[in-house]
């Protein structure tokens, strides 16, 4: 199996390995064909940035260097720009993979969505205890 230059770098020394100290978004994904496993932890801002991104994978060499891809394609982004983030881009950044592998990047794909559908379900329950609090001040 022949990987990417690319490829090989992000498995041998993945820039964004481990989990996040202080973050409000978690997604975990998996592929129960092969038993890849990818968590991805966000911290974003108040105003929606994606300050930085951090991930533990169980898997093959593409899959880590996928979740590696997909973190540095997401920091910096609004969280909805983060959900247009495809396959496609982070297949551009590593490079060819064989065609057997391409469900790491998939997975890589999926976990991105994961972890925003978490960031939205985080924020609308504490906007809910918000408004339990508020009412319970005024009275």
């Amino acid at each position: 199996m022949v990987y990417s230059k690319t490829v090989l770098d992000r498995f041998q020394n993945p820039r964004n390995a481990g989990a996040l100290s202080g973050s409000n978004a978690v997604g975990e994904a998996g592929n129960s064909a092969c038993g890849d496993v990818v968590k991805l932890f966000l911290k974003v801002s108040e105003s929606g940035i994606i300050e930085n991104a951090k991930f533990k994978t169980f898997g093959c060499s593409a899959s880590i260097a996928s979740s590696d891809i997909a973190c540095d394609l997401v920091k910096g982004k609004t969280i909805d720009e983060a959900l247009k983030i495809t396959s496609a881009d982070i297949i551009n950044v590593l490079g060819e993979l064989p065609s057997h592998k391409i469900h790491s990047v998939l997975l890589a794909e999926e976990v991105i969505k994961f972890a925003v559908e978490d960031y939205y379900k985080r924020r609308e329950k504490a906007t809910k205890a918000a408004i339990r609090k508020t009412k319970k001040s005024i009275g």
